[in-house]
């Protein structure tokens, strides 16, 4: 079911395609996945179909991914699922839609990353090719809004919550990293091309290792601190100094201080979406718990 309530089906989604993309539409079509924003279908072995089904901001989110993503796609290192057609709201279904292409794998929350020295090598290359100047008029973040100071309410209501819950044991360990990476000077470069929301159900693995990078709905410039917190969310133990030695150009300590900081509020976020899985409220994902826990135990053991 989408936000609107309207049942979609592999034949809605075929009658979609040969209302507006009819050459696309004796391909075969079967349901692939359902993430926060979008539904996933199948189309034949190369393309896939997502469409909005819960959030109302996910409209622009794919509007945002085909406009921007096509250019920036041919320069990056791992299968990212590049738009080639945009559907546009009608009596069918009221909302855009959009057709990529497919990217084989696992999502990281169900099919951990186990090859960490070679994962760390990967995300790091696919990072330092993200990680580029965007031009004027590139688009805002949801997650990566603003310096990392400007989250210390949404820190200060995540960590409460998840000590309240029992979800945190070490609360001063939480605090202590993120009061040093809220204390380290604010990036002061150019504002470079983001993900915006690296975490392991957005990336995808095959034998234990990285192999594609999905969900640019939140594509935006800023600090690559933030996409840099995904070492210590997706990577085993000990592999987020090997990213981060990888890294091109190499990110100061500051920067590092700062990936810290995004990395405890990403946890948290996701810690909370886990547990409400876990209680079966609606939007709630089980298996995003516990790469968070693992995140926010890396971290603290290696605090400053």
């Amino acid at each position: 079911m989408t936000h609107a309530g309207i049942d979609v089906t592999a034949e809605m989604v075929r009658d979609l395609l040969r209302e507006q993309h009819p050459d696309l539409a004796d391909h075969p079509v079967r349901f692939g996945a359902r993430g926060w924003d979008n539904q996933l279908w199948r189309l034949g072995d190369d393309l896939a179909v997502r469409l909005p089904w819960a959030t109302e901001s996910a409209d622009a989110l794919l509007r945002k991914e085909h406009t921007w993503l096509p250019a920036l796609a041919p320069s990056l290192p791992l299968p990212v699922p590049v738009p080639q057609r945009l559907g546009e709201p009608s009596t069918l279904f009221p909302r855009p839609w959009i057709v990529t292409t497919w990217v084989p794998g696992e999502p990281a929350d169900r099919a951990p990353v186990t090859r960490g020295a070679e994962s760390a090598e990967t995300l790091a290359a696919f990072l330092s090719a993200l990680h580029r100047p965007a031009p004027e008029g590139a688009p805002a973040g949801r997650h990566c809004r603003g310096p990392l100071a400007a989250h210390s309410q949404a820190f200060a209501d995540g960590l409460a919550s998840a000590t309240e819950r029992g979800l945190i044991t070490d609360p001063d360990g939480v605090r202590a990293v993120w009061d040093d990476a809220v204390t380290a000077p604010e990036w002061t470069g150019p504002a470079l091309w983001l993900h915006g929301d690296l975490h392991p159900a957005n990336v995808l693995t095959t034998d234990g290792a990285v192999r594609g990078v999905i969900d640019f709905g939140d594509l935006c410039a800023g600090d690559p601190a933030c996409d840099l917190a995904a070492a210590w969310h997706l990577l085993p133990d000990g592999a987020a100094d090997r990213l981060n030695a990888a890294y091109r150009p190499s990110a100061d300590a500051a920067t590092l201080r700062r990936a810290r900081g995004w990395a405890v509020l990403k946890a948290l976020a996701c810690m909370h979406i886990g547990e409400a899985g876990v209680r079966g409220l609606p939007g709630g994902k089980t298996t995003w718990g516990p790469p968070a826990h693992a995140a926010i135990r890396r971290l603290i053991a290696t605090r400053r």
